[in-house]
């Protein structure tokens, strides 16, 4: 029996999650919906997690009282949440809500990662030895029991593979967050984003702070490159933000257009970043997320030591400096 994921992303009319993403859940159960903005909390979620170090496991005692707000996420020890639910966004990706304890705060701001592991077998020591990724959380972080990863997966992506592999009621062993860009509402007036694939995760964690603040009037401009129209993670999503808000503006280029394709085609151009990011000034940032490739070609990538490096590319062309870009 298909089912659906979303209950409501706040904000805007609700949409029923078959429309919006075209997916079905793996656990099965009745309709839910969603509107644009961020994702609403579904009802239960565990009661009690383990606190993981390497192979062992300790009971984290929730009765023990601690200074302030109790968080669900640790930045110094992997902790274990359970799987909740999938849903199918795109012929090869997938999105995957874990729950926790629904009176602790996650502990997650914004722009922050969550790094995932997963036993790969053992070395000739005889430990475990794991595989460890980076990944963005895209529902809201205020969110309570529960986050959701959007996860690409590829044929021969060890951790995406481990992904695909989890069913609800299985565990993935969680540390973080880890701050990528710290994000302060009206810190720039008009701030642009070039996002590639699943780029697009980190950019929907600011426009979700920033579109839920009513005191934050940051524009917002958004490049979103795919290999085609059915690549467009969330599309419907952001599609609705950008109806509801009129401070968000987006444009959709695609390598791969469908005849009834309007939208840009071709990789993200000089014209394109003309006419839809802001203008190099003090008051404007760029940030950039997609695959090397991408990255190479809009801004440059990372410095070796992963610093941001000096900005490449179509921005340094158009005059961006450093303080300017940043890269995720």
């Amino acid at each position: 029996m298909a089912a659906t994921f979303f209950r409501r992303l706040a904000k805007s009319a609700p949409i029923t999650f078959p429309v919006a993403l075209g997916s079905q859940s793996k656990s099965g159960s009745g309709a839910f919906r969603f509107s644009a903005g961020a994702i609403a909390a579904l009802s239960g979620g565990f009661s009690y997690y383990y606190l993981a170090s390497g192979n062992n496991l300790v009971y984290l005692d929730q009765a023990k009282e601690e200074t302030g707000p109790k968080t669900a996420l640790n930045p110094d020890k992997w902790l274990e949440f359970k799987l909740q639910d999938t849903a199918r966004v795109s012929h090869n990706t997938q999105l995957f809500r874990f729950s926790f304890d629904p009176s602790a705060e996650l502990g997650l701001h914004v722009a922050s990662c969550l790094l995932t592991r997963a036993p790969l077998g053992y070395n000739a020591e005889g430990k475990t030895k794991y595989v460890i990724r980076p990944y963005t959380p895209i529902s809201d972080p205020d969110s309570k029991g529960y986050f959701d990863l959007l996860i690409k997966v590829y044929p021969d992506g060890k951790m995406s593979q481990h992904f695909a592999s989890l069913k609800p009621g299985d565990v993935l062993e969680v540390k973080g967050p880890v701050e990528k860009f710290k994000y302060s509402p009206n810190m720039k007036k008009h701030i642009g984003m070039i996002a590639g694939g699943s780029g697009i995760t980190p950019m929907l964690q600011v426009i979700d702070a920033i579109v839920k603040n009513p005191e934050d009037n940051t524009q917002i401009s958004l490049l979103y490159a795919n290999v085609s129209p059915d690549d467009i993670l969330l599309k419907q999503k952001l599609d609705v933000l950008q109806a509801n808000h009129p401070n968000l503006k987006i444009f959709y280029t695609v390598d791969n257009p469908t005849k009834t394709w309007k939208g840009g085609v071709g990789y993200v151009s000089k014209d394109m970043a003309l006419k839809g990011l802001p203008l190099p000034a003090d008051d404007t940032l760029v940030l950039v997320c997609g695959p090397p490739g991408m990255m190479e070609h809009i801004s440059g990538g990372k410095a070796p030591d992963w610093s941001q490096g000096e900005v490449k590319g179509i921005l340094k062309d158009l005059g961006y400096t450093e303080q300017m870009v940043f890269k995720f």
